[in-house]
């Protein structure tokens, strides 16, 4: 198989990983930043990714039941996964020690994600995001 262009190799990459979630660094290798960015733009445009956020992205397929775009796995999982390739520290948020400790009934729904310093990032797609909580 031979990959010729930049969206071949970045699309091709993109198939054999195992990660949901990628981000232009994961392809720094292949080409410049502009050029990488551009690729994935245009996998955006074909509906194999979705974009989650300023330089993220993620897997997508079509919902069987809608037909719509949808990642391949829920919006927490993909939360945790971009931060955790950001390099920050994620831990189990307030309401989910609550939870665990038996304080509370209230399940979590998971759309609150804390994590360790200051992070200024909207995560999440159509109109879906996932709350950053700060803990000391």
């Amino acid at each position: 198989m031979i990959l010729e262009t930049l969206e071949d190799k970045v699309g091709y990459r993109i198939k054999r990983s195992k990660d949901s979630v990628f981000v232009p660094g994961d392809f720094s290798d292949l080409s410049g930043q502009d050029q990488i960015g551009r690729a994935l733009r245009s996998f955006v445009k074909k509906q194999a990714l979705i974009k989650l956020g300023y330089g993220l992205y993620a897997k997508a397929r079509k919902s069987s039941l809608t037909g719509n775009l949808i990642p391949e796995k829920p919006l927490p999982e993909l939360a945790a996964e971009s931060l955790r390739k950001l390099k920050v520290e994620v831990a189990p948020s307030s309401l989910e020690t609550l939870y665990n400790q038996g304080k509370t009934t209230q399940v979590p729904t998971g759309r609150v994600i804390a994590v360790k310093g200051r992070v200024s990032r909207k995560i999440g797609y159509n109109g879906k995001y996932v709350t950053l909580e700060q803990i000391p």
